[in-house]
This record gives C-alpha cells, structure tokens and sequence, in this order.
C-alpha cells in the first residue's frame, strides 16, 4: 500500500478538507474559487483568463466560467486589452474587495478558533508545511 506517513497524509488531507468546505460553508457569499481568484487579483494584480488558468492549473472555460460569475456579481470588471480585441484582464472592484476582505476575516476568525490552544511555534510550523505541499510540483 507504500509509505505509511502517505496514507496517513492522505486520510488527513480528506478530513481537512472535509472540515473546511464545511466551516466555511456558512460564511459570505464567495465560494473556494471566488476566494481565490479575487485573493490573486488582490496581491498580484489584474489578470487575464490565461494567466489565471495557467497559475491554477485549470481549464480557461473553467477560469472564463468562474470570473463570469464574479462579473455578474460585480466583483471584478474586464479592461480590454488594446491589442487583441478577444483578450482582456480582470480588475477587482470595490465590492469585490469589500466582499473579500469581509469573508477573509471571517475565514481567519474560524481558524484562530481552531488553532486557540497551538502555540505560536506550532502555528508557524503548520502553515509552512502546507505551503510547501501546494507549491509542491504538481503534474
């Protein structure tokens, strides 16, 4: 069945997950990918589909279908792009920030609550080892 450490990491990476998508369930009105798409618009800046897609590792009709979503919404707005008429970049608006900052602090809160008893050295520790799994290569 190969490496004990992996089935355990397997069975944790399930349940973490499962306890996430249920906690934040309840919390604003952005779901997982509006979450981060607006959180790459945010530290990066304006993107187009492509790029989007290609820092996900998605299909762009999926990236092109979620960022639809937030147009519609009023969180992001297209900028044409002078050069290529079918091209454009994604800007955030104010209510798109608005909407993220409010859902982030709520994500946030329900995090601390749950780490409450970690110490300072554990919390670090966690949150650099999941950063290092998801930049991990993936193929």
């Amino acid at each position: 069945m190969g490496d004990h450490s992996v089935v355990t990491i397997d069975l944790e990476l399930a349940i973490l997950i499962r306890r996430v998508t249920s906690a934040n369930r309840n919390i604003g009105h952005l779901d997982r990918s509006a979450y981060l798409l607006l959180h790459r618009i945010i530290s990066k800046g304006p993107a187009g589909a492509k790029v989007l897609a290609d820092e996900f590792q998605l299909d762009i009709s999926t990236v092109s279908r979620q960022t639809a979503a937030l147009e519609q919404k009023g969180y992001v707005y297209r900028i044409p792009d002078p050069l290529d008429g079918r091209a454009y970049t994604l800007q955030i608006t104010e209510l798109g920030k608005k909407e993220f900052f409010e859902h982030q602090e709520a994500r946030i809160e329900r995090i601390s609550e749950v780490l409450e008893e970690w110490s300072a050295e554990e919390r670090e520790l966690f949150g650099q080892l999941l950063r290092k799994y998801n930049r991990s290569s993936r193929k």
